[in-house]
């Protein structure tokens, strides 16, 4: 872990700015985090069975980012990396569980996340979606970190758009189980923006779209009936409600999506804070393959090989579009290796703040303005719990990965190529003998032990 040299310089010219009496803006940032869409899910990323036109809006309009990662393969430990700015190797989440009756076991009352952070510059914090990160009244309850929380606080509750109820704050709504959620959602989203107008703030938008169960009003499923009537038997089910047509229902999810980032960028114009507003778009692990959803027929990892709960690149790579009128260039495009626990130390520049010295990440503010000096990573590194427990790391253009480890600690070290072969099918590793060993000592150095996750053989249960 170290704390980024540019958040140095910065913290040290934002002193000299300060002293001088001259004020700086800061900008309102706005994060919002998709639900298991895939690399290619986005047609600035080469979906063709459907468009994201206000999306793609972010790519020409900004900077989209080619090698981009999330924080983990599944939910709950991707959201504890980007709030906590750390790998999944140090974090203090680094796999889905549940308590009940409602939540996720909570991370430690004084845990350092972004919007703690960026309270401490001044800004109105705000989450929007699914927080999945401690339960209900919990020391990790999203209003220890936010100033506004609205959606849902446990993951498990997700798995259904029409759920029996939502969390405002800490008040517990009741909904009546026909209400399509991700509606309210945005709905108290822009709502925060029209109080939150001179800002500065921050709002964390965690939508739900497109995971698990393939559920979308009928307005937006019936166009794509019509494109794709060989499904219409087919049924879909998750949580909640079955699906007839699931392939109608993802497309006309995306698109409801779609439509949402476009009216928050329309109320962004309206609002006339637009050019003062940095918009960042990602999702937070590859495609799933549940509710009667075909990642293969989307083609929803594009180039890239695996889905959810993978280590390969179409498990952990994601899209990333950042838009800030004036500052990013419009239709650039990056090829830095980032991944979503870069999102801290990028915003604490940008508030003018100290980022936690605890950080894996690096500010890539000299990228997104485009001017020389960006920070780059030593390496990139996962693990994973399920599945028999997996490792990875990226460095330059080679990636490691270690399947079995729970069976076997020493199991094989596979090694790739990902300029030559970026879908992972030629494993180089007995040509390399020197990048296994790097691959262990990186594996070595980037794991802190955490009594809460080891890697063990599940006992089988009794009959």
């Amino acid at each position: 872990m170290k704390k980024s040299l540019s958040s140095l310089i910065f913290g040290a010219l934002s002193l000299l700015v300060s002293l001088s009496g001259i004020s700086a803006e800061k900008p309102n940032i706005i994060y919002i985090l998709l639900d298991d869409a895939g690399y290619g899910d986005l047609s600035c990323y080469g979906q063709t069975k459907f468009s994201t036109p206000n999306i793609d809006r972010l790519a020409t309009e900004g900077m989209k980012f080619t090698q981009h990662y999330s924080g983990s393969t599944v939910c709950a430990p991707t959201r504890c990396s980007l709030m906590t700015g750390v790998h999944v190797g140090h974090a203090y989440v680094r796999g889905n569980r549940e308590v009940k009756p409602e939540g996720q076991a909570p991370m430690p009352a004084d845990i350092v996340t972004i919007p703690r952070l960026l309270k401490k510059a001044g800004y109105t914090t705000s989450m929007f979606g699914k927080w999945g990160l401690g339960a209900p009244g919990s020391e990790s309850d999203p209003m220890e970190h936010f100033d506004r929380f609205y959606g849902y606080n446990c993951q498990r509750e997700a798995h259904t758009y029409y759920p029996d109820h939502l969390w405002s704050d800490r008040e517990r709504v009741e909904l009546d189980g026909e209400t399509y959620s991700h509606d309210l959602i945005m709905e108290e989203a822009e709502e925060f923006l029209r109080e939150n107008k001179e800002g500065p703030f921050f709002a964390y938008l965690s939508v739900i779209i497109p995971h698990a169960a393939m559920h979308v009003p009928e307005d937006y499923m019936a166009p794509f009936r019509e494109k794709f009537p060989e499904f219409e038997d087919t049924i879909g089910r998750y949580s909640g409600p079955e699906v007839r047509n699931p392939i109608a229902a993802f497309a006309g999810m995306m698109k409801k999506l779609d439509d949402g980032v476009g009216e928050v960028l329309a109320l962004l114009e309206e609002l006339g804070i637009d050019e003062n507003t940095l918009v960042i778009l990602s999702s937070d692990n590859g495609p799933h393959q549940e509710g009667g959803h075909d990642p293969d027929f989307f083609d929803s990892n594009g180039p890239l090989t695996g889905y959810k709960r993978d280590l390969t690149e179409g498990g952990i790579r994601a899209p990333m579009l950042a838009r800030w009128p004036g500052k990013i260039e419009a239709g650039t495009e990056s090829e830095l290796i980032s991944a979503h626990w870069d999102m801290l130390p990028t915003f604490c520049e940008l508030a003018g703040v100290e980022p936690t010295e605890e950080t894996d990440g690096i500010s890539m503010v000299n990228e997104l303005l485009g001017e020389e000096g960006q920070e780059k990573h030593d390496y990139l590194y996962w693990e994973f719990y399920e599945r028999g427990g997996k490792k990875a790391a990226r460095w330059g253009d080679w990636k490691a990965i270690q399947l079995n480890i729970a069976k076997n600690p020493d199991s094989p070290i596979a090694i790739y190529n990902l300029a030559k072969d970026l879908q992972e099918e030629n494993d180089v590793s007995a040509d390399h003998p020197e990048l296994v060993e790097k691959a262990k000592a990186i594996f070595a150095e980037a794991h802190t032990p955490s009594p809460n996750w080891e890697f063990k053989v599940k006992a089988k249960k009794k009959k």
